[in-house]
């Protein structure tokens, strides 16, 4: 409210000059997962655009896909598609969800790097989250007991795993255990596992970083074991790859379509590999599928 405040203070101080380019307000609200790429992206966007304001905030992709519902965002970041009761509510409301694919991501899974286990199936995954496996040493770890850490359930990460690595992709109706931690955001989780040898977690590749350690993934005990890397999650290979997306009210318009260009520009999209994330394949038109 403060920026949106100051941003019409600055538009009214310059009502007597005559603003040359585009001028206005966005709101973008959702993903954490997104929230750090999309603030460089508003970052660079501004530097272009000087009379256009974006404000970027987190939450959550299903805080981002209510704030599309309820008309009080612009842009809805999101890590997960919009669910069939979303896009219905929407509608019901008036609102047109637009789908925009702005690039890829693999879910790293992550333990302590004095941890000696480096690979999983997506079973003892599985088997971890459920409450199956409870000690490291049945893994070919230490005897210590394992503190699974998981993304609050406001998170398109939490859904994207609860679907494919809890439920085995729908094959079951398994949750989480009561054991498993909860945490507001992919730092959170970077953060606990850094500090405490027990622990494992999962977060968007974009927070990868050397202070932990990320374990090779296969979808099966005979599948090869594969790394969370731009070249594997491109190749569709990484048993935990998944698109991530911008909703938008109907197709995009004025300075929403702008910023939306820019983000899938060369230049955004570079923005994108820069933080951690997978581009998506330059187009020439902006790809979009109306839902």
């Amino acid at each position: 409210m403060r920026f949106l405040l100051l941003f019409f203070v600055f538009l009214s101080a310059c009502s007597s000059y005559k603003i040359k380019g585009p001028a206005g307000f966005i709101q973008i609200k959702g993903s954490d997962t997104l929230v750090n790429v999309v603030q460089y992206l508003a970052e660079e966007f501004m530097k272009k655009n000087p009379y256009i304001f974006v404000a970027v905030t987190g939450g959550g992709s299903g805080v981002g896909i209510a704030s599309l519902i309820n008309k009080t965002t612009d842009i809805a970041d999101a890590s997960r598609r919009m669910k069939k009761k979303e896009i219905e509510m929407a509608k019901k409301r008036g609102v047109n969800p637009y789908e925009i694919v702005v690039g890829y991501d693999g879910i790293a899974v992550i333990v302590n790097k004095n941890n000696p286990v480096d690979k999983l199936t997506i079973k003892q995954l599985h088997d971890i989250y459920t409450g199956k496996i409870t000690n490291w040493k049945e893994l070919g770890g230490e005897d210590l007991k394992i503190v699974a850490l998981s993304r609050e359930v406001s998170s398109g990460t939490h859904l994207y795993f609860k679907e494919h690595v809890v439920e085995l992709g729908k094959k079951t109706k398994d949750e989480f255990a009561s054991s498993v931690l909860m945490f507001s955001s992919n730092q959170a989780i970077v953060e606990e596992v850094t500090s405490n040898e027990q622990a494992i977690g999962y977060i968007g590749m974009g927070y990868l970083n050397e202070r932990v350690k990320a374990v090779a993934l296969a979808r099966k005990e005979n599948s090869p074991y594969v790394y969370p890397t731009t070249e594997e999650v491109l190749a569709k290979k990484y048993p935990l790859s998944r698109p991530l997306y911008m909703y938008t009210n109907g197709a995009p318009k004025g300075i929403i379509k702008k910023f939306i260009d820019f983000v899938l520009s060369k230049e955004g999209q570079m923005i994108f590999k820069r933080i951690g994330f997978v581009p998506r394949i330059i187009d020439k038109n902006v790809e979009a599928k109306n839902n």
